[in-house]
């Protein structure tokens, strides 16, 4: 009888492969050539749909899952409270 091992989850430490990340990257870029630089990359296909969906929209999806679906951290300014001067009465 076998032992029976757990299956393991990738750790956290570790990211996505670098060559399909790369390869998502590249393809991401090419799309968003296509839709800046090709009108018809800009319409809507009848056996496809809308072009732009496909040619920048789901690889940028692609791209942000294999980052594991970060969010941005929005740097907030603390705002100190101002301390008032107290004011000491002095009596002679």
């Amino acid at each position: 009888m076998r032992p029976h091992h757990p299956a393991r989850s990738p750790s956290p430490d570790t990211g996505p492969d670098p060559r399909l990340l790369r390869c998502v990257r590249h393809v991401a870029l090419a799309g968003l050539a296509m839709v800046l630089v090709w009108p018809a990359a800009r319409g809507n296909a009848a056996w496809i749909g809308w072009m732009p969906l496909w040619l920048l929209g789901m690889p940028l999806a692609a791209w942000w899952s294999l980052l594991r679906f970060p969010l941005p951290r929005w740097q907030r300014r603390r705002v100190q409270a101002r301390r008032r001067a107290t004011r000491t009465v002095h009596t002679a």
